[in-house]
């Protein structure tokens, strides 16, 4: 991978978990959801009217309909990132969320193509499945620790579930983007940007069953909203440029050291517990997921 394209993708990571743990801290039900997108929609439109309405009428049927998907797939990815950080810590989901769709589509490969994981495959899958095991269990791993409590338990298992789901919808993602910018020579700040704009109108009719309690959460997650409409889509797009400059199987398992930073960020900022444990399940995670990409 080309130097400065790993800057970027070690950029993108640092500003991924910046905006989860904004997230995490802020983030709340749908109108969450509905107000990040509606957010992006409005800071972003100068750069998209500065740099790219010109690329709109060369868009392809075919790109346009992969830009609606995307708006899709992200919905439900976020929506299914927030409800993990409702029922979970940030230490618990962010991981296994970021490891679960590598180890998906791993084992996806081997069991219905038939395909041969190797050593590095093999050692791959082992770092990401016992990265999640030091997540979720940690010193109960080894029967030390506390006494098994009942919520506690409950809530990992929710984070585990929470993040699988999310995984493998990053993972999605991650395809529909990677083919638009790079076969489709489509404009990362336009990919993004129209995708929210998008997931205002699919978002609305949820956000409008609960109006009563629109301003009240606002007024509670306005900072939240703006550190997620303002870093997410500029993580995203230094992704997206790196994407174009290498290939996308080194560029998706770089982006997990956003793990790293997410155990430091989770552990130091938000006072989750098991901070070494976590640390270093999330260090093994992200080795797993470079392991699965050699």
């Amino acid at each position: 991978m080309p130097a400065h394209a790993l800057a970027l993708v070690l950029t993108a990571a640092l500003l991924h978990a910046a905006w989860n743990l904004a997230a995490k801290k802020w983030g709340g039900g749908p109108h969450f959801v509905f107000s990040c997108a509606l957010g992006v929609t409005v800071l972003w439109l100068p750069a998209v009217l500065w740099v790219g309405l010109d690329e709109l009428p060369r868009w392809s049927l075919l790109a346009w309909g992969l830009v609606a998907a995307s708006a899709v797939v992200h919905l439900a990815y976020f929506n299914c990132l927030i409800a993990g950080y409702r029922a979970s810590d940030l230490t618990v989901v962010y991981p296994v969320a970021r490891g679960s769709g590598p180890l998906l589509s791993a084992l996806a490969a081997v069991l219905l193509l038939g395909e041969q994981l190797g050593v590095y495959g093999a050692l791959g899958l082992a770092g990401v499945v016992g990265g999640i095991l030091l997540v979720t269990m940690g010193p109960r791993l080894i029967g030390r620790g506390v006494a098994r409590d009942a919520e506690a338990a409950r809530r990992r298992r929710h984070g585990v579930w929470w993040g699988a789901a999310t995984g493998t919808l990053i993972a999605g993602c991650t395809l529909l983007d990677g083919y638009s910018v790079k076969v489709l020579a489509v404009s990362p700040l336009m990919l993004d940007y129209f995708g929210n704009v998008l997931r205002v109108p699919l978002q609305l009719p949820v956000a409008l069953r609960q109006r009563h309690s629109f301003w009240p959460e606002l007024r509670r997650s306005w900072r939240g909203v703006l550190a997620v409409a303002g870093l997410g889509p500029l993580a995203y797009i230094l992704v997206l440029l790196a994407v174009r400059e290498a290939p996308l199987s080194r560029v998706a398992p770089a982006r997990e050291v956003s793990m790293l930073f997410a155990a430091l960020l989770g552990g130091q900022l938000l006072g989750e517990g098991e901070k070494g444990w976590r640390l270093g399940g999330a260090v093994l995670i992200a080795a797993g997921v470079v392991a699965l990409a050699l």
